[in-house]
C-alpha cells in the first residue's frame, strides 16, 4: 500500500507540474523589457493591460508672446591704458577709470549697479623685421565694467559724460536694453500660451470627431529673454560734440506650452 500511495503521489505533482508549465510558458533567452503597464479601467478593467510605449491621446502646442518697452539699459564700457612699464601704464588706467566711476555716479548710477567684467594687463610687442626678432615696446592695461542705467532719458548724456571723463582711453564697446521686472510679461506671455494649446486642443477634436477627455499632462518650455543689443562702439577720438542719441526700441517675451489630452 506505501508503494502505491507514493506512486499516486508523484503522477499527482507531476500532472500539477504540467498544468502549470501549459498555462505559463517559460521564455528563454535575454530577459524582454519591461512593457509599461495602464491601471485605468477603461483600458484593462481592473488588472489593467499591457500598453506598447508609444505617444498616445491628443498632443498640442501653444505659443504666447507679449511686448514691453525697456527700462533699463546695460552700458559695456572700460579703460585702456599704455605705457612703457606696467606700473605707468595701471595708473593711467585707475586715474581715468576713477574720473569715469564719478561720471557715471554724477549720473545717477549707483555702486551696486557697476560691475567689473575684465581687469588683464598684458605686453605690447612688436617685430624687428631686419633684426629677425620681437620686442617688448610697452604694457596695456584694461579695465571693463557693466553699467545699469536705470533712467534711460540718461542714456545717450551718461555716455558722453563717460567718453568726456575718460578720455583718449575710454573705450564703449556696446550697449543692451531689458526690462528690470519681467514676471508680468512672462506671465502674460504664458496666458497666451495656455489659451492658444486650448483652442488648438478644441479645434483638431471637432475636425477629427474625437471627444477631449481630461488633462494628462503640461509642460512649459525653456521662455525666450529678449535683448535688444545696440553696437555702440566708440573712443574719445571719434566722439563728437553732439549728444549721443539712444533708441530702446520694444521687447518682446515668448513661451511655448505643450499640452496632452485623452481621447475618447
Amino acid at each position: 500500500m506505501k508503494k502505491v500511495w507514493l506512486v499516486l503521489s508523484s503522477l499527482a505533482v507531476l500532472v500539477v507540474l504540467m498544468g502549470v508549465s501549459g498555462c505559463y510558458p517559460v521564455q528563454t533567452g535575454a530577459a524582454p523589457s519591461a512593457p509599461a503597464v495602464v491601471s485605468d479601467e477603461k483600458l484593462g478593467g481592473p488588472f489593467g493591460v499591457i500598453w506598447s510605449q508609444q505617444q498616445v491621446g491628443l498632443w498640442v502646442t501653444g505659443e504666447g508672446k507679449a511686448k514691453a518697452i525697456p527700462d533699463t539699459a546695460l552700458l559695456t564700457l572700460g579703460i585702456e591704458a599704455e605705457a612703457a612699464t606696467v606700473a605707468q601704464a595701471q595708473q593711467q588706467a585707475a586715474n581715468a577709470m576713477d574720473a569715469v566711476m564719478k561720471a557715471l555716479k554724477g549720473k545717477g548710477v549707483v555702486d551696486k549697479d557697476i560691475q567689473t567684467q575684465g581687469f588683464s594687463i598684458y605686453p605690447v610687442r612688436k617685430w624687428l623685421e631686419k633684426e629677425q626678432r620681437e620686442v617688448t615696446t610697452g604694457y596695456r592695461v584694461s579695465n571693463n565694467v557693466i553699467a545699469k542705467i536705470r533712467d534711460l532719458d540718461k542714456t545717450g548724456s551718461t555716455i558722453d559724460a563717460v567718453a568726456q571723463a575718460g578720455g583718449d582711453m575710454t573705450r564703449i564697446s556696446g550697449i543692451s536694453f531689458l526690462v528690470d521686472d519681467p514676471a508680468p510679461s512672462y506671465k502674460e506671455a504664458r496666458d497666451k500660451a495656455v489659451a492658444d494649446a486650448m483652442a488648438k486642443a478644441k479645434q483638431i477634436a471637432g475636425a477629427s470627431g474625437v471627444k477631449l477627455g481630461k488633462l494628462l499632462y503640461i509642460s512649459e518650455g525653456v521662455a525666450y529673454t529678449p535683448s535688444v543689443v545696440r553696437n555702440v562702439y566708440m573712443d574719445a577720438a571719434k566722439a563728437t560734440p553732439a549728444e549721443t542719441s539712444i533708441s530702446p526700441g520694444e521687447l518682446e517675451y515668448q513661451i511655448n506650452i505643450q499640452m496632452v489630452y485623452d481621447i475618447d
